[in-house]
């Protein structure tokens, strides 16, 4: 009987053995598969950026904001020691890929193959006209084709909670919520007066999730910032100026 048990248990030890191992090396896939696919995406990214010059100021500025994710995604996945994180480096990648898209449409040429969509992308949409708004003394235009009065692109997606319209814009008016996680109050005043009734904006951009007080769901602003910017694994290099130079006046960035 005491025979029966200790092959039992060598048994069970086997087994459990056995199970971690296989465990471990399906992790170990997952990782490794996911850092393949994410490199895939910053290699094609790399190539853009290395090879496009821009030829006016919307290309140009475009071309500077995938040079950001590109250096961003590269910090990203050297980190990655899961397949989510290696994801949110992909994710970077992919949002780096919009921006030379954006480039190479402002400079009139072949916008190239089509790019996977991005989290939250669909939900916000797409600038469907040319408008401006004058908020708080300061007045902002989108418009879906890049010009001199628009020359910031944003592809559209979530920032701190909020979904913001894939267009072209007067200034990166959401980048101080990009940094901080989180909207000013007098933000909001920015979305219902830019986006009401716009074609083309996905209906969650002016669903009401304020509150009373009109500020934005701090619960939400938290979440969702991370998940498309890798909690702020763009570093301190990549928005460094953002605190200074876009002071945004009354929006209480």
């Amino acid at each position: 009987m005491e025979f029966l048990l200790v092959i039992v248990l060598i048994a069970v030890v086997a087994l459990v053995v056995v199970s971690v191992s296989r465990g471990r090396r399906a992790k170990a896939e997952a990782l490794a598969d996911a850092q393949a696919d994410a490199r895939a995406a910053i290699e094609r990214l790399s190539g853009q950026v290395n090879n496009l010059v821009g030829s006016n100021e919307a290309a140009q500025q475009a071309l500077a904001d995938a040079g950001e994710r590109y250096n961003a995604a590269g910090s990203q996945i050297a980190q990655a020691t899961t397949p989510a994180q290696a994801g949110l480096a992909k994710q970077t990648a992919i949002e780096g890929l919009y921006y030379t898209r954006a480039a190479r449409v402002a400079m009139d040429m072949d916008p190239g193959p089509a790019i996977p969509e991005l989290d939250g992308q669909r939900a916000a949409g797409t600038v469907g006209e040319d408008r401006s708004v004058e908020v708080e003394g300061r007045e902002i235009a989108a418009s879906p084709a890049p010009s001199d009065r628009t020359p910031n692109y944003y592809p559209g997606g979530m920032v701190a909670g909020r979904p913001v319209p894939a267009g072209w814009y007067s200034e990166p008016w959401w980048k101080p919520a990009l940094v901080a996680g989180a909207w000013g109050v007098g933000s909001y005043l920015l979305f219902s007066s830019l986006f009401a009734g716009m074609a083309g904006v996905g209906p969650a951009v002016m669903a009401d999730g304020a509150g009373a007080d009109g500020g934005f769901d701090g619960g939400d602003a938290g979440g969702d910032a991370g998940g498309d910017f890798g909690g702020g694994d763009f570093g301190g290099g990549d928005f460094g100026d953002a605190g200074g130079g876009f002071d945004f006046g009354g929006f209480d960035f």
